[in-house]
């Protein structure tokens, strides 16, 4: 029997795990991509209690998570807020997103620049100094939070924020 409801006509998929639209980054503790498109009614109480303004109503009217904005404080408001059963409980590990830095990075082009390691409260991104160059970052993925601080302040877009899991899968 064919579902004709809306929510099913707005989540159709192309195969078992593909959207039709690309949801952004999901909420931190939120479950599968799949379970949170199945029961987010889209009601924004997490959008409207989000103390740092960085989840916005993203592609399809679901929240979703906009670094350029600020950082994620983990501060559990949105998962709190939510009346529907799509996050994990708040005492595991919110996400499993870990910053990338690119090849863009001013200091990989031998330009002074340690911005994201200023805004990394964690200290997961640390600079080196090599001979020749001016202190080149590392980043330590043990320690990334995923909080997004560096995201937002880098100043040429060189840093991006990847869901690890999504990672694995891919190479499988």
């Amino acid at each position: 029997m064919v579902d004709l409801s809306k929510r099913k006509l707005f989540t159709r998929r192309t195969s078992q795990s593909q959207l039709v639209y690309d949801t952004g980054q999901r909420l931190p503790w939120a479950k599968s991509a799949d379970d949170f498109i199945a029961h987010c009614t889209q009601c924004n109480k997490c959008v409207d209690v989000c103390e740092s303004n960085i989840i916005i109503k993203g592609s399809g009217g679901f929240p979703s998570i906009d670094f350029t904005l600020g950082e994620c404080t983990f501060c559990e408001k949105c998962a709190l807020a939510c009346p529907e059963p799509i996050f994990h409980p708040t005492s595991e590990l919110p996400w499993t997103i870990k910053a990338k830095i690119a090849s863009t990075c001013l200091a990989y082009k031998n330009v002074e620049c340690r911005t994201c390691g200023d805004e990394c409260e964690p200290v997961a991104i640390q600079f080196s100094f090599e001979v020749g160059h001016v202190p080149q970052p590392k980043l330590d993925s043990e320690l990334c939070t995923g909080c997004g601080a560096c995201l937002s302040a880098c100043p040429v877009s060189a840093i991006t924020m990847t869901d690890c899991n999504e990672d694995s899968h891919a190479s499988q």
